[in-house]
């Protein structure tokens, strides 16, 4: 009786260390390569999948380099993989974690050599020391690759960057706040270079968006708003409106520079180029939030800036209400109008 008691707690002990991959069962802290090897000496411009070379005028960035050191997180059911890296911010100069996911499309031999759609996700809450999309309870990445499934969304390849440069109760608003940590530089440039040199991407902005909850929705609406010529869209789950960030103080000038109701105001005045900005909100949220989605698409979804609204019924103000709603309807709205894989010849 002791012996088989030993036996059953042996299979019961390595099916809990397997269920959370810990000890000799895990494959958390291995090496991930995405396939950065794609790279050419001549930094991705000419090179692509197997050595072939791609068209001067190709919409694909082959994996320019040099190649991230990526740490698996996560492994999730289908075998896709989510990994770590820390990122030196060459234009920003903020060094940061950030978490990336590719869907098990990516490396389909169809699409070896395709350059596929970045969805740059970002948190709520301190957004410091991690990106809450990294975690597998909030179903992000397994719910990408079911929407993709039935025909809803483009499979994207996510990048999870920390959203703020620390944890004290401050936010940064995405931006580059003077005498600050340049966080919108990290998230519109240093994030975006970080895909480019480890993935096949698109060129165009028609393969970049962003999506985020409460300030990070606030920081990927903006983000859009500030650079339409390098994203076309943002999913934004019950989005801040204003730059109120204590540090702004002294910097009125630079605050309404990213001020995302002045920056819709400028892009209508300046007849684009053309945005999509998905809100979704909860009926159970504060009524500053749903009142400040109603009022910004009232008042400026018009011309060049194009939305589209989404109420859950009972939702709240947190992720695990947003996830499900993004699948019935703000993840084909701004799919509908980001770019299939594409071929790099």
């Amino acid at each position: 009786m002791v012996v088989a008691s030993i036996a059953v707690l042996g299979l019961i002990t390595a099916g809990v260390l397997n269920h959370f991959k810990i000890g000799p069962f895990s494959d958390k802290g291995a090496p991930v390569n995405f396939g950065q090897d794609q790279a050419a000496g001549s930094g991705g411009q000419a090179g692509g999948a197997n050595g072939a070379q791609t068209a001067p005028d190709s919409k694909v960035l082959m994996p320019t380099g040099p190649a991230a050191e990526f740490k698996n997180t996560d492994t999730l059911g289908d075998g896709t993989q989510i990994a770590v890296t820390t990122l030196e911010g060459k234009k920003s100069g903020f060094t940061g974690k950030v978490w990336v996911w590719a869907p098990k499309a990516y490396k389909d031999p169809k699409f070896k050599d395709h350059g596929f759609p970045v969805l740059i996700a970002l948190p709520g809450g301190p957004g410091f020391p991690d990106n809450y999309w990294m975690g597998t309870n909030l179903k992000l990445q397994s719910s990408i690759s079911k929407w993709y499934a039935e025909g809803k969304s483009k499979p994207f390849l996510l990048a999870m960057p920390v959203l703020n440069p620390k944890n004290n109760g401050t936010y940064w608003d995405g931006s580059d706040i003077p005498g600050q940590p340049k966080m919108g530089t990290w998230l519109t440039e240093d994030v975006p270079d970080l895909m480019k040199a480890n993935f096949r991407t698109i060129k165009s902005r028609d393969g970049w968006a962003f999506m985020g909850s409460s300030s990070g929705g606030f920081a990927g609406m903006k983000a859009v708003l500030k650079h339409p010529d390098k994203f076309k869209a943002a999913i934004a789950s019950g989005p801040d409106f204003f730059p109120d960030s204590p540090l702004w103080k002294g910097h009125t000038k630079e605050r309404d520079e990213n001020d995302p109701k002045l920056l819709a105001k400028d892009l209508i005045a300046r007849k684009g180029p053309d945005v999509y900005l998905a809100f979704q909100y909860g009926t159970k949220e504060d009524p500053i939030t749903i009142n400040g989605v109603k009022n910004f698409v009232k008042e400026y979804g018009q011309g060049p800036v194009h939305t589209s609204v989404k109420e859950i019924p009972g939702g709240k103000h947190d992720a695990y209400t947003y996830v499900p709603s993004m699948g019935q309807g703000p993840i084909q709205f701004i799919s509908e109008q980001l770019s299939d894989p594409i071929p790099a010849s």
